[in-house]
């Protein structure tokens, strides 16, 4: 695949911020768009050459054979865009986003693919366009991008697996999409600075989600005080350095889920030469005591998501809520970037009457 851009190529990011940051406090302003709940995926397509690359640059390209299709029939024959792959359910004028669908969708069994692809079939949810033709866009304001995008979706057929997202630059109608798509299954809304040009694998652009989360990796688990099952699930965060910091942990799990756990994560276990658990790694913070914080080690290459209060220093206050994994995250992506800090403030000024 020969394209005017250098491949692979990671995606814009974001960063989470609490609110919608007023459209004129970056010059040129903002544009907002809703912010989509499916797996980001860059589409390249050079003639007859298609790839769908998630955000960490796995390919997706043999789950989704419908989407490669479509892209196929309706794009131009030489195109990058940026998008969100999704899955709907319900009947028409009650329809919302399916995750649990859209996960199953990542599967190795060849005759799986090609059933789920007809009955659970993905969408594409375009909302920024690197190339275009022989022309690299990145260096392009996003307002330019957005026009180009236009023309580049404008003949599609209404019926096509292939949308262009809204976009505003209107406060109050991104405040309205945050509150009501939310029933739809949307995460929140995305401001991306009109003047901007598209930063690969930068956090750039601000999202505003309907919750606190964040996507950290999988290092290890602690056993119950039961002796049965998974007691705790231990998360990591990168730092700027590339280092892998543990940050916390999550620890609400039924009875069944702690066992089911242990064989779910059997294939991750780091083992001694003769095959044995590697035993007795700590993950010792400040409020550990004299408490056993030895657990057993995971390669980190698995993703949760999870839904935490405050990030305090460089570990999650409390213990976080599981949402969901994350198959379709690079580990190297979940970095301590991601989540905003809150910015220093006198303790003084808040009990000073």
């Amino acid at each position: 695949m020969e394209l005017p851009v250098d491949l692979p190529i990671s995606p814009m990011l974001a960063k989470s911020v609490p609110d919608l940051p007023d459209p004129e406090s970056v010059p040129g302003g903002y544009v907002y768009e809703p912010k989509w709940d499916g797996f980001r995926c860059l589409v390249l397509r050079d003639g007859d050459e298609i790839e769908l690359a998630s955000r960490g640059k796995k390919p997706l390209t043999r789950y989704f054979p419908e989407l490669v299709e479509a892209v196929r029939q309706h794009l131009p024959p030489r195109i990058v865009l940026d998008t969100e792959i999704i899955v709907r359910t319900g009947s028409p004028g009650a329809q919302r986003l399916d995750w649990e669908a859209l996960s199953q969708r990542i599967h190795p069994a060849a005759s799986r693919i090609s059933r789920l692809s007809a009955e659970t079939p993905a969408e594409i949810v375009a909302f920024d366009l690197l190339v275009l033709g022989d022309e690299s866009l990145l260096e392009r304001p996003f307002a330019q991008r957005r026009s180009k995008l236009q023309e580049a979706l404008s003949g599609i057929d209404e019926q096509a697996p292939i949308h262009l997202t809204r976009a505003t630059d209107s406060l109050r109608e991104a405040q309205d999409w945050f509150e009501r798509f939310e029933g739809a299954g949307l995460d929140g809304v995305v401001a991306k600075a009109r003047s901007g040009v598209y930063t690969p694998g930068k956090r750039t652009m601000l999202k505003i989600k309907h919750k606190r989360t964040a996507e950290a990796v999988l290092i290890g688990y602690r056993v119950h005080k039961s002796g049965q099952g998974v007691g705790s699930l231990l998360l990591g965060l990168y730092d700027e350095q590339g280092a892998l910091l543990g940050v916390g942990g999550i620890a609400a799990f039924t009875a069944q889920r702690r066992l089911e756990l242990i064989t779910e994560l059997e294939d991750l276990v780091v083992r001694e030469e003769d095959g044995s658990p590697r035993a007795a790694a700590t993950d010792r913070s400040r409020f550990s005591g004299n408490k056993d914080v030895s657990f057993v080690p995971l390669r980190p290459e698995r993703v949760v998501e999870v839904a935490f209060d405050q990030l305090e220093g460089r570990r999650f206050r409390h213990a976080v809520t599981f949402l969901r994994w994350r198959p379709d995250r690079d580990p190297a992506s979940c970095t301590l970037a991601q989540i905003e800090v809150a910015p220093a403030y006198d303790l003084g000024q808040v009990l000073t009457k």
